[in-house]
């Protein structure tokens, strides 16, 4: 494992109890970072930060990422217990089923827009001014091929993460004189719990469409998301960075 350098710097990881969230909070405390926590299931959430704390310095809050008074109850938590927030990683996210568009409830469309993009805005909306007193600061997106493409069956999912993208480079190009870099990276499917949620036959269709033929791990993720919340990542914001095992065109 290369070693990526994150000393005397706070993270955030949202869902981070499980996944990929989880995956990159465990690279950034071998990292020598210390890291909060945001996650909306507390008892994942309880277990999680004991684990992670065998590594290093772990704090956790309990957050709901679509109320707005919660992300700020949260930020300001995080920034009482560990006094500053250098990086911040938007990794919860939703997939709200698999169905054609015009079956899809509204109710499930909007909870996976709310969830997967609005949650992401609220959460650098309250973020970014801590990190603008700071002179500094690092956020990363996980958005998705399905950002790029669309998937069949996930039109919900695919637009909250094509919206995330156009969220990234709008808000890099904010901070681009601000040493405050905003990227996001485009996943294919990790295998983790959020295969749960989608129909086998969803399942193998995005394996299908992927020319390394497996599925992407999430420590791989977590290497390359935990290097975009370095000092090193000093010349990319409003980037996109593929994490398709070469599914992605563009």
């Amino acid at each position: 494992m290369n070693a990526l350098d994150l000393k005397s710097r706070t993270v955030v990881v949202t869902g981070g109890a499980r996944g990929l969230g989880y995956a990159v909070a465990q690279r950034a405390l071998e990292s020598g970072a210390a890291v909060s926590l945001w996650d909306v299931d507390a008892a994942r959430l309880d277990s999680s930060r004991q684990a992670l704390s065998q590594i290093g310095k772990v704090s956790s809050v309990v957050v709901e990422l679509t109320d707005e008074a919660s992300v700020q109850d949260a930020t300001a938590a995080t920034v009482t217990a560990h006094g500053a927030i250098d990086a911040l990683v938007n990794s919860a996210g939703i997939t709200g089923g698999n169905a054609p568009t015009w079956e899809l409830t509204v109710d499930a469309w909007r909870r996976v827009i709310d969830v997967n993009l609005t949650g992401s805005f609220l959460t650098c909306r309250a973020v970014v001014p801590h990190m603008l007193a700071q002179g500094r600061g690092r956020i990363v997106n996980i958005a998705s091929v399905a950002g790029k493409e669309g998937n069949p069956n996930a039109s919900h999912y695919s637009a909250s993460k094509a919206g995330l993208i156009g969220l990234t480079k709008s808000l890099g190009k904010e901070l681009a004189e601000k040493n405050i870099c905003v990227n996001a990276v485009t996943p294919a499917a990790a295998k983790t719990e959020i295969f749960a949620s989608m129909s086998p036959q969803h399942i193998d269709y995005m394996l299908s469409k992927i020319p390394m033929k497996r599925f992407l791990m999430p420590e791989e993720a977590a290497a390359l998301i935990t290097w975009l919340c370095t000092d090193d990542c000093s010349f990319s914001t409003g980037a996109v960075f593929d994490l398709s095992g070469g599914r992605a065109t563009y």
